[in-house]
């Protein structure tokens, strides 16, 4: 009898195959006494292991590129960090071997990252996957990972590590089911750039069966274990229809009566951009720019630097609109040269604007080098600020981009409830607004998105969250400004309708995203979408307003 599963779906696509589990995690090394004639060896094998481990990592990234070069980046930074590495020679020198040195050493930066706040709580997998990886090489055990096999099949874990997930081979990988993880993980976002369905937050994930055949929808989150062989068939059918309606869906993103939404592509620099414009990207409406700020942590690149990236996307896009979101630094994107190390909160801390505006030379600098990348282009440029709460940020935005002469419009992002609350106030200061749903949702709802168990609150669907959206958009219209969206939920299909309903102007999401929204947008006219808003805000639970908005599109 087939059994049918709920998790969150994160990435679009259905996955029909065998069951296999990810390798097991490092056992914990013997904490064995050595000599300490025996220190400078042991250290040496720490030494030469964490290297490997972050040249590894480094590899992966620049195999990967785009979003998961710099994640990869970032934890390659981890395996090199200076503190971490006294701390195991530290360790080593009173009599530790090498791999219990490191795993105590990890152990206890591990402790320390799990109390500094929600964000970089979130960084502990990655942290857990770094140490895994040197203690493996340590031990002369394989990496924990991926499993080998000559057949296709669906990937379960409790989680995966970026390095792993960047690198899959989607012809192989079927898809992947985790227990752990919500809709704005790393996961979930390496998932969407692959294009490999993906379902997360599913309890039990770990205890599924090796070899049973399952059925993943990472579009609904549902999945089917052992389904019959019928089922399997119309399933097939229902994605080939799905996918011949994707490959009918072209041009610019509209509603079925015309009603104009353009779809921007969500970039984190040039790397991503050939995939956007082959996914018919009309634009760039998040250009992450601080990917470029990863490869050093102690110091910004340089301006030059700086104007090479910045052209490369601007110069893809002729005649479109190219949104640069300046340096969101801070909470789980530390930079040592910005941000400060001894915050009790850091999510609630000195980030992203606050950060710049405490260091005036690095925003001129960036504001500086945009300016420049967009001379003699035709493209749209845009830039806004992250973490705007008031007028008064968005003040002192807008006159830092007119101190740098940038010819572009200056907008702000609503991530902070307080934002939304008074759009009015900050339209007096900037030219538009764009919505970053994943930071919305989670300080309105105060659940952290890395968390799976927190997961049902980073539900794009949430009525408070739309309430939000729609007080926004409608302080825009009333102004006459634009108002978009560039987080995750735009990447939801009928969301997006719902989005459109409620008066949001552009969506911006992933590359693979974009011909679903797409050809789902073009089926529904403008009122539809209307009623559609309309109802799952009168709702009071995410699954609530997701069936409403459902049943008024399906015309029940």
């Amino acid at each position: 009898m087939t059994e049918t599963l709920h998790g969150v779906g994160v990435s679009h696509g259905v996955a029909i195959g065998q069951v296999r589990h990810m390798g097991t995690a490092v056992l914990e090394p013997p904490a064995q006494q050595a000599p300490t004639t025996e220190a400078p060896r042991e250290q040496a094998r720490a030494r030469q292991a964490v290297e490997a481990v972050a040249a590894d990592l480094q590899a992966r990234g620049n195999l990967a590129g785009g979003e998961a070069q710099a994640v990869l980046e970032a934890q390659s930074l981890m395996a090199l960090d200076p503190e971490l590495m006294a701390d195991v020679e530290r360790r080593i020198a009173v009599g530790s071997r090498a791999e219990r040195a490191v795993y105590d050493a990890f152990a206890s930066y591990r402790a320390l990252l799990a109390n500094a706040g929600d964000y970089l709580a979130g960084r502990v997998a990655d942290l857990d996957d770094v140490r895994n990886r040197i203690v493996a090489r340590l031990m002369g055990v394989p990496m924990p990972g991926v499993p080998d096999s000559d057949e296709p099949y669906v990937l379960f874990a409790r989680d995966l590590a970026p390095a792993d997930t960047a690198l899959l081979d989607p012809t192989l990988v079927l898809g992947f089911v985790t227990e752990e993880g919500g809709p704005t993980s790393h996961s979930a976002i390496l998932a969407r750039a692959l294009g490999v369905p993906a379902v997360v937050a599913l309890p039990g994930a770990t205890e599924m069966a090796e070899g049973v055949v399952v059925a993943v929808d990472g579009s609904t989150g549902v999945i089917l274990v052992d389904p019959s062989a019928e089922k399997q068939d119309e399933l097939r059918r229902v994605a080939a229809e799905r996918k011949a309606a994707l490959a009918a869906s072209t041009g610019p993103g509209q509603t079925s009566d015309g009603h104009r939404v353009p779809l921007l592509a969500n970039v984190g620099g040039p790397a991503d951009v050939p995939a956007a414009v082959e996914a018919g990207a009309e634009g760039v409406g998040l250009f992450r720019t601080e990917f470029l700020f990863l490869d050093d942590s102690t110091k910004a690149p340089s301006e030059e630097a700086q104007v090479t990236a910045y052209r490369k996307v601007l110069e893809a896009f002729p005649e479109g609109r190219v949104v640069v979101r300046v340096l969101d630094a801070g909470a789980d994107k530390p930079l040592d040269f910005l941000t400060p190390g001894d915050e009790p909160n850091p999510a609630l801390g000195v980030r992203g604007l606050r950060s710049l505006l405490e260091h005036p030379d690095v925003l001129q600098t960036q504001l500086r080098s945009l300016a420049k990348a967009a001379e003699g282009l035709p493209v749209h440029l845009e830039v806004m600020a992250p973490m705007v709460a008031d007028r008064v940020d968005a003040k002192a935005f807008a006159d830092a981009c007119r101190e740098a002469g940038l010819n572009a419009k200056f907008g702000a992002m609503v991530e902070i409830p307080s934002a939304a609350l008074r759009a009015r106030s900050i339209l007096q200061e900037v030219e538009f607004l764009s919505l970053g749903t994943n930071d919305l949702s989670q300080y309105a709802f105060a659940a952290d998105r890395q968390v799976g168990s927190l997961a049902r609150l980073q539900d794009g669907w949430q009525p408070a969250l739309l309430d939000l959206i729609a007080m926004a958009a409608e302080a825009a219209q009333t102004a006459g400004r634009s108002c978009g969206v560039c987080g995750e939920a735009a990447a939801d299909p009928v969301l997006a309708c719902v989005l459109t309903g409620l008066g949001v102007t552009s969506l911006s999401m992933g590359a693979s995203a974009i011909p679903y929204v797409r050809a789902t947008l073009a089926t529904y006219t403008l009122a539809q979408c209307r009623r559609a808003a309309a109802a799952a805000r009168a709702a009071d639970t995410a699954e609530e307003a997701r069936a409403a908005a459902h049943q008024v599109l399906s015309g029940e």
